[in-house]
């Protein structure tokens, strides 16, 4: 199992430290720095920057969300960044929600299975350097009727082939992920509730005549170092309570509805009612000690190679961190301990 490092969103004043955890992490071997994007910065910026300040370490887009670009720019970003880090880049794409689709970017959230399909079929071609030409539900290219003509992209990517990544949280997305992409990457996994992601992801790869071996299985996970478990699981609630109550809607929160799939209803419920009245605090204190130990790295080294082995188990190969301290010194300790704890557990 390899560990990659989820830098978050850039903007938020550890900027500095961010370039400095990025390096910490290429030093330490880890394989993958992942970059975020909401409706803050985006993550094809601070990926070349990343890439420009580290040597050996992939960088990643955890997510490019597809309703902020055109399939074919995304694939000319892909290719760009995969010549200009020398053939590290790996591309995460996901249709964000509804919230940010609709308010930030103007555009419908509607059958995002079939728009995420057409939008990686593009890609794929796109970056074969093939003439596109593509006539679909929600894309046709060249426009018909008009002086467009099929063209090919100039870039010559560095690989064949980029790796593709799909954000996915939902069933059928899941399965949809499995059939069509490279790997996934994952959020809130439990290797105790494994099977909500890994089955429907294995009935995907079925449809493609594939299994999940050479798979990247890649949740992100946060990290907290420390004796005190409950005072690391207390440190992680209010990241909990902003996905689970806040990011979407009250009638779509992709985030709450897995929750509930958990056996957390009752919990995803007063999380959401807490978070949306703008009770923030009630509604971290209202996130399960249990949901919040089962989905993170929390306490002591031989603690998190424990949790680690457990990850393993369930066939994830690529475990990416997010350490929850907020200073360089805390952030880095947690990268050191995620190479220690790899290593404890035997599976560096």
């Amino acid at each position: 199992m390899r560990l990659g490092i989820n830098l978050g969103y850039w903007g938020l004043g550890m900027d500095a430290d961010n370039i400095a955890v990025a390096q910490e992490a290429d030093r330490l071997g880890y394989s993958v720095c992942w970059a975020a994007e909401a409706y803050g910065s985006d993550a094809a910026t601070v990926l070349s920057f990343v890439a420009a300040k580290t040597e050996r370490i992939d960088v990643g887009s955890a997510i490019f969300q597809i309703p902020a670009r055109t399939p074919a720019m995304t694939a000319m970003t892909a290719a760009t960044l995969d010549t200009l880090s020398g053939g590290r880049f790996r591309l995460g794409l996901g249709v964000s929600g509804p919230q940010v689709s609709e308010g930030w970017y103007g555009v419908k959230f509607d059958k995002p299975l079939a728009r995420t399909r057409e939008y990686v079929e593009i890609i794929r071609k796109a970056m074969s350097r093939e003439r596109l030409v593509h006539e679909g539900a929600h894309w046709t290219l060249p426009l018909p009727g008009g002086p467009g003509k099929p063209i090919k992209l100039t870039v010559h990517p560095v690989r064949e082939h980029i790796p593709l990544y799909i954000a996915a949280i939902g069933p059928k997305n899941l399965e949809q992920t499995g059939e069509i992409a490279d790997g996934w990457l994952g959020i809130f996994f439990s290797p105790e509730h494994a099977a909500l992601s890994l089955d429907p992801l294995k009935a995907g790869r079925a449809k493609a005549g594939q299994s999940l071996d050479g798979f990247d299985l890649c949740p992100t996970v946060t990290i907290a170092v420390g004796e005190d478990i409950k005072a690391g699981v207390d440190s992680q609630r209010s990241y909990a309570a902003l996905y689970i109550g806040g990011m979407g809607s009250k009638e779509k929160n992709f985030y709450n509805q897995l929750a509930r799939r958990m056996g957390y209803e009752q919990a995803a419920d007063e999380i959401q009612e807490k978070y949306l009245a703008k009770d923030y605090a009630g509604a971290a204190a209202a996130v399960p000690h249990d949901l919040i130990d089962a989905t993170s790295l929390i306490g002591d080294t031989a603690r998190i190679a424990d949790r680690m082995q457990a990850y393993a188990d369930e066939g994830v190969t690529t475990l990416t961190l997010a350490p929850s301290g907020f200073t360089l010194d805390e952030r880095i300790q947690a990268l050191r301990t995620g190479v220690e704890a790899l290593e404890l557990a035997g599976l560096a």
